[in-house]
């Protein structure tokens, strides 16, 4: 599932931006992006085209997520609903996949 407030997040860290620096170039007050993650809220349209913008990036490319990306978020879903056991027995299963080569 995508998540703007993990984009914001990737994108911000890719640039090397703390939230201070985003917030000053973008325009938006600190104090609104700090509310956005503490109430876990998206940020108004007109305000991610803000940051893209700041970016250098379209609304398009900050929308979008390769399929890559959806089958890691999907698997990330699933593994955390998994016990312990569960979890080392398929990384069990992955490592005698990967010493099979």
């Amino acid at each position: 599932m995508f998540n703007v407030l993990d984009r914001i997040t990737q994108l911000r860290e890719a640039k090397g931006l703390s939230v201070y620096k985003l917030a000053k170039i973008t325009g938006i007050p600190q104090s609104s992006i700090a509310t956005w993650y503490q109430r876990n809220q998206y940020p108004p349209v007109d305000k991610i085209e803000l940051i893209c913008n700041s970016l250098g990036i379209s609304l398009s490319e900050f929308f979008s997520v390769d399929e890559l990306d959806l089958k890691d978020a999907e698997l990330s879903d699933k593994w955390i609903l998994l016990t312990k056991t569960q979890q080392n027995s398929i990384m069990s299963v992955i490592d005698a996949f990967l010493t099979d080569k």
